[in-house]
C-alpha cells in the first residue's frame, strides 16, 4: 500500500495525476536533453512517495512503453504552453490540474495572465497542503478553484472565483477526458464554448484501439487495471470523425489536430535516439468563433 491510500479513494489525492507528475519529473531525469518540457518541479510536489509509485508501477511497463508514455506527457504539457504563449489570452484555465507547476516555472506570464486551477477538491487540497510544505510563493493571479467534473457544470465553480467570460482565454483539458463519461465531456465543451470569442480549449482524448501502435497497445493493456484499481477507470476511446463531430456539436471550431507525425516533426525531429510519443492519446486544439 501507498503512502495515503489508507485514508480512503475519495479523500486521497489523484494517482493518476501523481502518475502523470512522477513521468514528466523522470522524464528529465532518464532522457538526454534537450527535454521537450523540463519540469523541475514534478518530483518535488509528488514527494518522497514518487519513489515507490516509479518502484511499484515501473517494472510493470517494457521500457520502450515508459519511455514513449513520458514522452507523450510532456509532449502535452509543451503544446499547450506553446499554444499559450502564442495567443493573446488574458486569464488560462487548467481543468483537473493535478500537480502542474507552471504558475512556478513560468513567473514571467503572472500578473498578464491570471491562472486558474481547477481540479478535484481532495487532489487540490492535498496539492496545496504539499506547497505550503514546500514554501512555494503563491501569486494573487494563481486561482486555486475545486470542483467534481462529474458532479456538475465547471462554471459553477468558476464563477465565483473570478473568471471572466468576456475576456479571452486558454483552456488547458489534457489528460482528463480518459477517465470521463461522453456526457461529461459534451458538458465540459458545451460550457468552454461559451468563453469569450478566440478562446481555445487544448484538448486530448483517448484514441481508439484500432489505430494503436504496439506500444500504445501494450500500454492499454497494461495500464487500464492499474487506472481502475486506484478508482479512475479509462473509458473506451474515440475514433477521430467522432470526437470531431462532438467538438463542432458543442460549438467549437478544431483549428490543429495534430498525428503523432506532427508532435514528432515539431519536438523530436533533431534527437538521435528516435525518442516520439506514444499513439494512446491524441491532442487536439478547438477555438470559440
Amino acid at each position: 500500500m501507498l503512502a495515503g491510500e489508507e485514508r480512503g479513494m475519495e479523500s486521497a489525492p489523484s494517482r493518476t495525476a501523481m502518475f502523470a507528475a512522477v513521468s514528466r519529473g523522470l522524464f528529465r531525469l532518464e532522457t538526454a536533453a534537450p527535454w521537450v518540457l523540463d519540469d523541475v518541479l514534478a518530483l518535488v510536489l509528488v514527494g518522497p512517495v514518487w519513489q515507490q509509485l516509479r518502484d511499484r508501477f515501473d517494472p510493470l511497463f517494457p521500457g520502450p512503453v515508459l519511455r514513449e508514455s513520458r514522452a507523450a506527457v510532456c509532449t502535452r504539457g509543451r503544446y499547450v504552453e506553446d499554444r499559450l504563449t502564442a495567443g493573446a489570452f488574458t486569464q488560462y484555465v487548467i481543468l483537473g490540474a493535478g500537480l502542474d507547476s507552471f504558475a512556478w516555472r513560468r513567473p514571467d506570464l503572472l500578473g498578464s495572465l491570471t491562472v486558474f486551477e481547477v481540479d478535484h477538491p481532495a487532489s487540490q487540497a492535498w496539492k496545496l497542503e504539499r506547497v505550503r510544505e514546500l514554501g512555494l510563493p503563491l501569486n494573487h493571479s494563481q486561482v486555486f478553484v475545486p470542483a467534481d467534473f462529474e458532479a456538475g457544470p465547471v462554471q459553477n465553480a468558476l464563477g465565483p472565483a473570478g473568471f471572466d467570460w468576456a475576456q479571452p482565454t486558454l483552456f488547458c483539458w489534457t489528460g482528463v477526458a480518459p477517465y470521463l463519461t461522453a456526457p461529461a465531456i459534451e458538458s465540459g465543451l458545451r460550457t468552454i464554448a461559451a468563453a469569450a470569442p478566440g478562446s481555445e480549449v487544448v484538448f486530448s482524448y483517448r484514441a481508439e484501439d484500432a489505430v494503436l501502435d504496439p506500444v500504445g497497445t501494450e500500454f492499454a493493456r497494461t495500464y487500464t487495471p492499474i487506472a481502475a484499481a486506484v478508482g479512475e477507470p479509462l473509458q473506451p476511446g474515440w475514433p477521430v470523425p467522432d470526437i470531431e463531430r462532438l467538438v463542432s456539436r458543442c460549438g467549437l471550431k478544431v483549428v490543429d489536430h495534430p498525428t503523432r507525425a506532427d508532435l514528432q516533426q515539431r519536438y523530436f525531429a533533431n534527437r538521435t535516439d528516435g525518442l516520439r510519443p506514444y499513439t494512446f492519446e491524441t491532442l487536439m486544439t478547438a477555438r470559440v468563433t
